[in-house]
């Protein structure tokens, strides 16, 4: 959906081709989410489908124009107006991976969270260099305002989402060090003594010392 709505966004600056769509897509999203040129044909064929853009002639060198419609231009509105749904959250393939290593033989989640931690911190590293070099280019004006602005949003969403999830893995590490030493407690229990028929624990008997009076009855 945030392609489809993407793509209206950009024809509602005026009309567009499909490789043109593309470039301006990866621009100002700094080609975080890279699109193929089929991929956009595809999208504005469902999006002229369903009377959102229509052709709207070719330009110079051929290339086939399409615009908005006011039923897109209603569209588009109403999706920036729009919560995005979490009721539904994207499949996580990091969260994945570490339901499926819990309990898993010859597999060492704690090496897993380990080798995910220092890929996580060097991609928080790039996005923070990333956003420093955006940052310049604005306060020198060596910009196209509007798109590097958009693109230090996105770096800066990334660099929150990276944060984020540094911090969930050391979370998850130190569950999983609790629940480790919870289950050593346990084993480490003695057992409780048997149980009689009626439910409650058998009495223990020791031998009853013998005293002189004891002796001579």
């Amino acid at each position: 959906m945030s392609i489809r709505h993407g793509l209206l966004a950009l024809l509602e600056r005026g009309p567009r081709y499909g490789s043109q769509l593309r470039t301006e897509f990866e621009s100002r999203t700094g080609s975080t989410w890279p699109l193929n040129v089929g991929q956009v044909y595809t999208t504005l064929a469902r999006l002229e489908r369903d009377g959102l853009v229509a052709p709207d002639g070719e330009d110079a060198a051929g290339h086939t124009l399409y615009a908005i419609t006011d039923t897109g231009r209603a569209e588009l509105h109403e999706w920036y107006e729009r919560p995005v749904d979490r009721a539904n959250p994207p499949r996580d393939e990091l969260a994945i991976k570490l339901a499926m290593a819990v309990g898993s033989t010859g597999v060492d989640i704690r090496a897993v969270i380990q080798s995910q931690r220092h890929a996580t911190i060097r991609a928080m590293q790039d996005y923070t260099r990333l956003k420093a070099t955006a940052l310049a280019a604005l306060e020198s004006g060596q910009s196209r305002e509007r798109d590097d602005v958009a693109w230090l949003l996105v770096l800066e969403q990334l660099i929150f989402q990276t944060e984020a999830e540094a911090r969930w893995l050391d979370h998850c590490e130190a569950r999983l060090v609790r629940l480790s030493q919870t289950a050593d407690r346990r084993a480490a229990a003695p057992e409780p003594p048997p149980a009689t028929d009626g439910g409650t624990p058998a009495p223990t008997t020791t031998a009853r010392p013998r005293t002189a009076r004891t002796r001579r009855a």
